[in-house]
């Protein structure tokens, strides 16, 4: 069989989303399950709230997520594709919210490891599968999903049209995508670089709103509700930015959050975020498109 990931392309995405470890660290699982003891916590007993740093690496993390699912208005029994899943976060809310039965997808096997423990130690583990694959090339059968779900991940794919494109083949007729994503602002100004999805340049594949759409509708996909869910983005990310530069030194150790994922950059990376999002450099969008 044909690898479903080309490693050597594949490379600047994998160190960038695991820094720590392409410098010479500890692999994440292991600097993870580390943090958890360190926390007080069994690594192999874990509760959603206390995976919910490391669970969902996006905007609005599980608020935008459940707000994504009610404008999808999901049902159990769903097959969902979860397209850029990292650790796993959404997967797990649609399969204990939802009813749904989901397949997560990543690029990079740090995250799909990690997303397979977090779902065997929250007692997920029936309903949620992971799988390291180029969304471009994905080695499932034809017409085997009722919905995809993606956030934050169309960004860090350079040939959109290709993943689209395998996106129709997977969905069954009148399947739908469920997309949350980040896209470019009116301002043309460079991005204040580094941000949660690239260091530089050469891994952020950022589309405007308009050639996004453009892309769906040659792929054979109808808009049916999109928003501009920017302000709340911007919101929730001022929030979380004041919390990450004003925390006090804690006596125990907190639970673990994306700078074990990211690393040191990761204050500066939420920062530059917030300022590209409040200059109209960036913007995000929810939508349904069948």
């Amino acid at each position: 069989m044909t690898d479903p990931v080309d490693r050597f392309a594949a490379r600047p995405l994998v160190a960038h989303y695991d820094a720590p470890h392409a410098a010479g660290g500890q692999s994440l699982p292991a600097r993870l399950r580390d943090a958890f003891r360190a926390a007080g916590c069994d690594p192999d007993r874990l509760t959603l709230d206390e995976i919910a740093g490391i669970d969902q690496l996006h905007l609005g993390g599980r608020q935008a997520s459940r707000s994504l699912a009610a404008l999808g208005e999901l049902a159990p029994g769903r097959r969902v594709l979860d397209v850029g899943c990292g650790t796993g976060g959404a997967s797990r809310l649609l399969a204990a919210e939802f009813g749904c039965e989901v397949t997560g997808l990543d690029l990079t096997p740090a995250f799909v490891e990690v997303a397979a423990w977090l779902s065997r130690a929250t007692g997920l583990d029936e309903r949620t599968r992971f799988l390291c694959a180029d969304a471009a090339r994905v080695p499932l059968p034809d017409a085997g999903m009722d919905l995809v779900w993606c956030q934050h991940a169309l960004m860090n794919m350079p040939d959109a049209a290709a993943v689209l494109a395998e996106w129709r083949r997977l969905l069954v007729p009148g399947g739908r995508v469920l997309l949350h994503e980040l896209v470019a602002g009116d301002n043309a100004e460079p991005l204040a670089l580094p941000v949660p999805w690239a260091r530089d340049a050469a891994t952020s594949h950022l589309r405007s709103r308009e050639a996004l759409e453009a892309l769906l509708s040659a792929g054979g996909f109808i808009p049916e509700t999109v928003h501009d869910v920017t302000e709340t983005a911007l919101d929730w990310r001022r929030k979380h930015s004041r919390r990450e530069a004003g925390a006090p030194p804690r006596e125990t150790p907190a639970l673990p959050g994306p700078s074990l994922i990211f690393g040191e950059a990761f204050v500066e990376m939420g920062r530059n975020l917030r300022d590209n999002l409040a200059a109209d450099r960036v913007r995000i969008i929810e939508g349904v498109f069948r």
